[in-house]
């Protein structure tokens, strides 16, 4: 991601806050409407919400922050384009050693605890 230092410009700050502020309001009409029309239909209380947060969304994309987070979700995407990953045999290969050496660690220590509690059991004659 590309860093950018500069300061923003007062009047930029200023919308980006009252940006947020009618975000946020929209999150919090889709929290309190579907409370206040719990009798409605579910379907029509959900397609609300999902509305309000659709709008949610696009007021806070339109923010330095929701810039910088869209350009950051962008870069992610390339960069998971660029990983190599496993094939089928190698990830089955792994997950049978994670099993194998998972078994062995329980059975040790399930053999550890085992001999401790007879050490205890020893020492204070229970």
């Amino acid at each position: 991601m590309k860093a950018n230092n500069a300061e923003t410009p007062d009047s930029s700050s200023a919308a980006d806050t009252f940006k947020w502020i009618i975000a946020f309001s929209l999150l919090a009409a889709a929290v309190v409407g579907n409370y206040l029309y719990g009798e409605m239909s579910v379907v029509i209380r959900a397609a609300g919400v999902v509305v309000l947060i659709a709008a949610a969304l696009g007021v806070s994309a339109t923010t330095t922050k929701g810039k910088a987070a869209i350009v950051f979700a962008r870069e992610s995407r390339m960069e998971v384009r660029k990983v190599v990953w496993p094939t089928r045999q190698e990830t089955i290969q792994t997950t049978f050693i994670v099993l194998a050496v998972s078994i062995v660690m329980a059975l040790a220590l399930w053999g550890i605890d085992g001999i401790m509690v007879r050490l205890v059991n020893l020492v204070t004659g229970v």
